[in-house]
């Protein structure tokens, strides 16, 4: 499957806001978003200067959403559409159904320092749902399961290490975490003004660019 294996920190310059990839390494001084001089990539100085079209914003807000949740163009159009036929207000159930993902849940449950890192754990079966082994990064996570960390992970360095951040800033209030027995339960689904990340998001916009 493709994937992106450049630099991450060049999403965030090109949507000009941080869009959290490298887990520790947004909050510190090393962010490229951080420093003064910083701009889009590229050499030319007239791309900062460019007056964005309506068609140019609406992208911009799709490819913000997109790349902080780590889906390719194909998963993130299967995603809204699923959104698109779901009651209620598509864009607010876009970032609802993201949110559900296993990937995301474990990034959001601190044995990720990111979302990529979530996914890699989550293909090499280290994490469970209801004591079953599930390697599908994009499985739909219910009000009620409990997320776990295999025997074979809780042994990993990594994963204690991230759990550390929980101390920090405990969870997201629609998930509770043991980190002793590394296992979280995913109390609810999330409403789309619980999910502080995507505070600047409008996802109207990305609900026109789809209806263009």
């Amino acid at each position: 499957m493709a994937r992106y294996i450049g630099p991450k920190c060049r999403y965030c310059r090109t949507e000009k806001t941080k869009l959290f990839l490298k887990g520790e390494r947004c909050f510190s001084a090393k962010c490229p978003l951080n420093k003064k001089t910083s701009g889009p990539p590229g050499k030319d100085p007239r791309a900062r200067q460019r007056k964005m079209t309506d068609y140019g914003l609406q992208l911009r807000e799709k490819q913000k959403l997109k790349r902080m949740y780590g889906l390719l163009e194909k998963q993130f159009k299967l995603t809204f559409n699923e959104a698109a036929r779901v009651p209620g207000k598509t864009g607010e159930n876009l970032i609802t159904l993201l949110e559900q993902r296993l990937d995301n849940v474990v990034f959001r449950l601190h044995f990720a320092a990111s979302r990529s890192q979530a996914a890699q754990l989550v293909n090499h079966g280290h994490v469970f749902v209801n004591n079953k082994r599930v390697d599908i990064p994009s499985y739909r996570v219910k009000s009620g399961d409990i997320i776990s960390i295999g025997t074979r992970g809780q042994k990993m360095i990594l994963i204690k290490e991230n759990l550390k951040e929980f101390s920090k800033s405990g969870v997201s209030p629609w998930l509770s975490l043991d980190p002793d027995t590394m296992k979280g339960t995913f109390l609810a689904v999330p409403r789309r003004a619980d999910v502080v990340e995507v505070a600047d998001i409008d996802e109207q916009l990305i609900v026109e660019l789809y209806s263009r």
